[in-house]
């Protein structure tokens, strides 16, 4: 047991989290996401039970986001003519400001098949049951 440690964070997570260094990136992936296909060369940690929320928020408590970048936190553009409300983005951002003092200057957006691009660089995956549309978001790791 661990002092400190949000407990849906397994050792799994805290190693992986622990290998990362500045700049590497992580996906938190909804319940939808092509988190093997796009992740052939990631770290995949399953979190099904969990909501994005919850392991973005225990995740932004251990580790800092890249001050060397404008945007550090990414998130999924919706397609244009998908007409779905995004509510979630607003609770990402609430997560983001607990953590970081650019708050929602800290967000930035993907188009779709970029995002797939970035995440398919990213060094862990974090596959959630979240079932909220474009709930994904990717996370550039800082320095301590």
């Amino acid at each position: 047991m661990l002092k400190g440690v949000d407990k849906i964070v397994s050792p799994l997570l805290l190693k992986a989290l622990c290998e990362m260094g500045h700049g590497d990136k992580l996906v938190i992936a909804d319940a939808n996401f092509p988190s093997h296909s796009v992740g052939r060369n990631a770290v995949i940690v399953h979190m099904d039970g969990n909501s994005a929320q919850e392991v973005l928020s225990a995740v932004l408590k251990l580790i800092p986001l890249d001050t060397y970048v404008d945007q550090a936190v990414h998130l999924m553009e919706k397609v244009p003519g998908d007409n779905v409300d995004t509510p979630i983005w607003k609770e990402y951002e609430k997560i983001v400001a607990e953590e970081d003092e650019r708050g929602a200057a800290a967000i930035g957006f993907y188009e779709r098949f970029e995002f797939y691009r970035k995440a398919s660089e990213a060094y862990l995956i974090i596959v959630t049951g979240e079932k909220a549309l474009y709930a994904n978001v990717m996370v550039q790791k800082g320095v301590i």
